[in-house]
């Protein structure tokens, strides 16, 4: 197989326009040339530190100049990147180091309200397979000059060439789950995520002869935000106009001063928006230079929609995909009226089925009386579509078969090829844009002593798409308030998992063989306004 390494896309760019502006953060700015440079100096220190190509190396990172150098760091050391989520708390983040044999472990400092450091320090110590902790310090990277602050790692005037991998080699392995079980780690390639990054010339009109300025207010150690802003920004010789933490009048601000060309987001990031934007002053709109704005994550709300296009006059290309994915696998056409409700067509080089939910049949690809097919599971095939799960055999052959990935989502296709999600044959609840996985949060529930019997469910929410409502059966004889529950419980998980809403019960719905009927719950659980805690 040809030889590949996703730092590529950082090295010819960095060739071809070494004094372009790449990174803005805070009052600092970084060139490709500095980028570059910076990552090449931690990863001579990786490999001074033991790290061989092949060998998985986690990072705990927020929005900063620093993820961006450690995360192509690893990549030029020939090794695997394994980012996790900033939230996380120790006992969850130890189980990612093991689950992924991580050999080395980067993690940001934190601070007291992030407290991200202690937690990922207690993971390592945990974990006998992690051999090195390197703390990246708490300057964000807006400390003076480009010296990242993983200066432990910085080998000063080390020589370092890039390592030359195969382009079916893990690049990154980004963790997702279904409702049963663990986490699992989504092996993808290096051609898998170049060939993602690419996807923005024909899904956005990148140019790297005109190119866009990217306000990077996801995650960027979730796939969205990876591919969709840093790695193709990257990629085009974009630059990345960074927020360690979205605040929507801020981010007009930004748009403003740095001219903001492109903004990537999920529903919560635009329902946010439009009040800030109705808040704006001045004769010229913070916006003014805006040409594209994307949402996923989760359905986009047809009032959302309807709003951001009066408000900034234009309009949000939904898109469609799953960390397996890499993650973009459909998208809204530029150019066409919008469709508001579909996730758009497959992109370039995928393609897309509807299958049977119990088989790997195809559903009939009749149009009904809407115009619609009938509903199916979507599969996909193509470019972006994962190696595997690490490790885990079983779960990988329950997905892949013959290049075919099924994603667990229900949708139906119209006669023009674009695709409308009507479902989700998985439990799994999307609260602002971050998956929750309900039997993680359920099994922690019944390991409180008080607790007997619990179940969760996603319900409705006006700002954060779904909610995590919580129903508890306590021990018998015990008296025990939701308020107390709800506290317990958000010392167990990361910010965004815990249940805001607890309605303590006394039966479940369930079948006849036992099953809790989710289904009902969800019904049942769609107004919870009464129930005894409800915090945002």
């Amino acid at each position: 197989m040809p030889t590949y390494n996703l730092a590529y896309i950082l090295e010819r760019t960095t060739e071809r326009f070494p004094d372009r502006e790449a990174v803005v953060c805070g009052a600092k700015r970084w060139t490709f040339a500095q980028l570059n440079a910076a990552a090449d100096s931690v990863a001579a220190g990786l490999a001074a530190r033991g790290i061989e190509p092949g060998d998985r190396v986690a990072l705990s990172c927020v929005n900063s100049p620093d993820f961006t150098v450690a995360y192509f760091a690893i990549l030029k050391a020939g090794a695997t990147v394994v980012p996790l989520n900033v939230l996380l708390r120790a006992r969850e983040i130890e189980f990612h180091l093991r689950d992924s044999g991580a050999k080395a472990y980067l993690c940001f400092d934190g601070t007291p309200e992030l407290p991200i450091g202690a937690e990922g320090r207690a993971a390592f110590e945990a974990a006998e397979n992690c051999r090195v902790f390197v703390p990246i310090a708490s300057g964000l990277g807006i400390r003076g000059g480009i010296e990242p602050s993983l200066d432990t790692l910085v080998a000063d005037n080390a020589p370092h060439t890039t390592v030359e991998t195969d382009e079916d080699d893990t690049a990154v392995i980004l963790y997702t789950s279904g409702t049963t079980g663990n986490p699992k780690g989504a092996e993808l390639r290096h051609r898998n995520m170049r060939d993602n990054a690419l996807l923005a010339e024909a899904l956005f009109g990148a140019d790297e002869r005109d190119p866009d300025r990217y306000l990077c207010v996801l995650p960027l150690f979730h796939s969205f935000g990876q591919t969709v802003v840093q790695n193709s920004a990257i990629a085009f010789g974009g630059t990345i106009v960074m927020m360690p933490r979205f605040e929507p009048a801020e981010a007009l601000d930004l748009m403003a001063s740095e001219n903001v060309t492109f903004f990537a987001g999920v529903p919560t990031m635009y329902w946010s928006l439009l009040p800030a934007a109705a808040s704006a002053t001045g004769e010229a709109v913070p916006w003014a230079t805006l040409r594209v704005a994307v949402s996923g994550g989760a359905a986009l709300p047809v009032a959302i929609h309807e709003q951001f296009e009066n408000t900034f006059g234009l309009q949000i290309l939904e898109g469609y995909g799953l960390s397996e994915t890499s993650p973009v696998a459909c998208f809204t056409p530029r150019g066409p009226e919008v469709r508001v409700g579909s996730i758009g067509r497959p992109v370039p080089g995928v393609d897309v089925r509807l299958l049977d939910p119990n088989t790997w049949s195809e559903v009939d690809p009749h149009l009904d009386g809407t115009g619609r097919t009938a509903v199916g599971e979507i599969a996909i095939r193509g470019h972006n579509v994962m190696k595997g799960y690490f490790n885990n055999e079983s779960a990988t052959a329950a997905v892949l078969r013959e290049d075919w990935f099924r994603t667990g989502d229900l949708a139906v296709r119209d006669q023009d090829g674009y695709y409308y999600i009507v479902d989700r044959s998985k439990d799994m609840i999307i609260r602002g844009g971050f998956n929750v996985y309900p039997r993680e949060i359920e099994e922690i529930l019944c390991a409180h002593p008080d607790i007997s019997l619990a179940a969760v469910v996603g319900v409705p929410h006006d700002s954060h798409g779904e909610e995590i409502h919580a129903y508890v059966i306590l021990q018998p004889g015990v008296t025990r308030s939701a308020a107390d529950i709800v506290s317990w419980t958000k010392t167990q998980v990361a910010a965004y998992k815990y249940p805001r809403t607890v309605e303590i019960v006394e039966t479940l719905p369930m079948t006849a063989t036992g099953k809790i009927l989710k289904r009902e719950l969800r019904t049942r659980g769609t107004d919870v306004r009464g129930a005894e805690v409800r915090e945002s």
